[in-house]
């Protein structure tokens, strides 16, 4: 059992639990989830690793409430703990294996939305305790849904809030303001934006504009979180890659948005996931065409 040292609600349907988990704890890096169950007859759940702290064996998470497995899991006090969690899975984020030097070189900007924040905490945090800096915009629909602002201003170089309803911060969404720094000849050469598809999608094509390389974490569509449902199968150039098993982290230049969104929405129904399986066959499970389930 893994049970849970702190529970703490950061907004509207929005939470924070450290759970014990010295193995995880001791072997997982910034970019890398996590599969947790409740019990035995719970859902399987994959979420980001949002901290770490190696020496008290503890693992960071965030989720927000979507449905009745996340909703469970909201019932869950300190001292509650989980049947099964499961990690690190996936693969850690690039930036970890350059070379520091190099990397000290390189203006570096990460774009969060809503709870893309959690995910994008740990390898700011990670940059910043290796001397490496970078600035972060950081956004949600109001200020009531912000996250992690203190914690994230600890690390950032530079911390920009944006709200769509400019309840607080900057007024717009992520996008304008990375257009607006740009404009007032801010320049990055490299970009991280983790955050709802539509807008990722959206960073994407404003970076690809700007010329920024830039990567984009598809945790969003990730349900088994071992390649075997298919529900995060996507085409990356002209490859089929599954998010769980050959990411999370891709190149977002090369990511197809529409067909993974068309992918997200046709999923959610039992008629839907039987016409994607007889219409990608073999490649519907994370490549291995052997599949059944």
């Amino acid at each position: 059992m893994y049970p849970i040292v702190r529970r703490e609600k950061l907004a509207d349907k929005i939470y924070l639990m450290d759970v014990k988990a010295p193995r995880v704890a001791q072997y997982c890096e910034p970019g890398q989830f996590v599969i947790v169950k409740i019990d035995e007859e719970g859902e399987r759940i994959p979420l980001t690793i949002c901290d770490y702290d190696r020496e008290e064996g503890t693992i960071t998470i965030v989720f927000q409430t979507v449905g009745a497995s996340t909703e469970r899991m909201v019932s869950l006090q300190e001292g509650d703990a989980f049947e099964d969690f499961v990690g690190p899975l996936g693969c850690p984020s690039d930036l970890i294996h350059e070379d520091i030097e190099e990397l000290k070189k390189k203006k570096i900007l990460f774009v969060a939305g809503g709870v893309g924040t959690a995910p994008v905490y740990p390898q700011v945090k990670w940059l910043h305790e290796h001397g490496v800096d970078c600035d972060v915009i950081m956004g949600s629909r109001n200020k009531d849904l912000l996250i992690l602002e203190d914690e994230m201003k600890k690390v950032a170089t530079n911390l920009y809030v944006t709200t769509d309803d400019g309840s607080y911060g900057f007024k717009g969404t992520g996008t304008a303001q990375l257009q607006e720094l740009w404009d007032n000849g801010k320049r990055y050469d490299h970009c991280v934006a983790i955050g709802p598809m539509i807008m990722m999608k959206f960073v994407c094509k404003l970076t690809k504009e700007l010329g920024i390389p830039t990567i984009v974490s598809m945790n969003p569509i990730m349900v088994d979180g071992t390649g075997m449902c298919g529900a995060c199968r996507l085409v990356v150039g002209d490859e089929v890659k599954f998010a769980c098993v050959d990411g999370p982290e891709f190149d977002g230049h090369l990511v197809d948005f529409d067909q993974a969104m068309r992918r997200q929405a046709q999923y959610k129904t039992e008629e839907g996931r039987a016409m994607l399986k007889l219409q990608e066959g073999a490649t519907h499970h994370g490549g291995c065409g052997n599949c059944n389930s």
